[in-house]
């Protein structure tokens, strides 16, 4: 009863909860909110102090007292109090326009593939003590999917590859499940970590996060362009200890950044040497599709339609795949309610 009465004064909440970016869609009315996975608090009196992109604007520059986290790792928990008092506030900023004021929406969210019991219960508690009065989990793949409109109710083999900021998930969907598929731990932040490496070694100079970002947005790619492509950038020099400049070309970034893409492609192989032939014959005829982030990087379905000898597509938006997907399961929740897997709470 409590529930249905919490329900008319609060709203459906899709949230896509990735590593780097939490999008949020009501239901009705679409996507409302894209922030970045990250929360900086004040650890003097142990409030939080921002949340998003306003906190990430604070990474690398705030004082000692102010901490600048990010509570979600390879789509997992990390921090159970910090990601709590983060949806928290989600949830009272998209309730701000309702006459409730104590929002209990409920929630779809999504979940990397092979989470543990314990991991998955971990993050439908943090729901639900954040203030939602029902907590239901889409695979991560499974939702971007549905976003990416394919046809998963149908006895037809998809393949698609989530390339998220924390992971990058291969996974064949049939039949409403999930028939094979592979997880790794490697996503846009890793192809950073890489850029950093490189520069470390290559040139002695020490950059920042959010320069390797802007590096492997600007002229990041997996395959040779007609142009060569170069940027300035500047960090700290190891030896002195002072700001220095250098530029750096898109050969060097590409060669930064290639054994993770060897690794991906390696993954995509892997799953479809376990799926069934039959739906390897419709893999072949309706291709790849790519979604998430690094769908976008420059060349990478050439290479890995070089790679496997498979047409690739990148998904309309595919920045927002999952997010759409939450939000269709919410929208049609009697047909798409069964791709959510079982609670761990029952």
């Amino acid at each position: 009863m409590f529930k249905k009465l919490y329900g008319l004064f609060s709203k459906d909440i899709g949230i896509d909860l990735g590593t780097t970016n939490v999008r949020v869609y009501i239901r009705g009315r679409g996507m409302v909110m894209s922030e970045a996975s990250v929360v900086a608090i004040n650890t003097r009196n142990d409030q939080i102090i921002a949340i998003g992109n306003d906190a990430l604007k604070m990474r690398g520059k705030a004082p000692a007292h102010i901490l600048v986290v990010s509570p979600l790792s390879h789509g997992i928990i990390s921090d159970f109090e910090v990601s709590e008092k983060m949806l928290k506030s989600i949830f009272e900023k998209v309730h701000r326009d309702t006459f409730t004021l104590v929002p209990r929406p409920r929630v779809v969210a999504s979940v990397p593939l092979g989470v543990t019991e314990v991991e998955q219960k971990s993050l439908e508690d943090v729901i639900l003590q954040a203030g939602a009065r029902e907590a239901f989990l889409a695979e991560r793949p499974m939702a971007a999917a549905i976003g990416a409109r394919l046809p998963i109710q149908d006895s037809i083999g998809n393949l698609i590859v989530e390339l998220g900021g924390g992971l990058s998930e291969v996974a064949v969907i049939s039949l409403n499940g999930i028939v094979s598929w592979k997880s790794l731990k490697i996503g846009g932040e890793s192809l950073n970590k890489n850029i950093m490496s490189y520069a470390r070694e290559k040139f002695g100079i020490l950059l920042g996060d959010q320069t390797a970002e802007k590096i492997k947005v600007t002229i990041g790619s997996a395959h040779a362009g007609d142009k060569p492509q170069e940027m300035k950038v500047k960090g700290r020099d190891l030896i002195s200890g002072l700001p220095k400049e250098i530029v750096i070309n898109d050969s060097q970034v590409r060669e930064s950044i290639m054994p993770l893409f060897k690794t991906i492609i390696e993954a995509i192989h892997d799953t479809i040497e376990a799926t069934p032939p039959e739906l390897v014959s419709d893999i072949y005829e309706r291709g790849v599709i790519l979604s998430g982030g690094g769908a976008l990087l420059k060349g990478f379905d050439k290479l890995i339609r070089k790679k496997i000898n498979i047409p690739v597509y990148i998904a309309d938006d595919p920045l927002t795949s999952i997010i759409r997907g939450t939000g269709l399961i919410l929208e049609d929740f009697d047909n798409l309610g069964q791709v959510l897997i079982p609670s761990a709470r029952d």
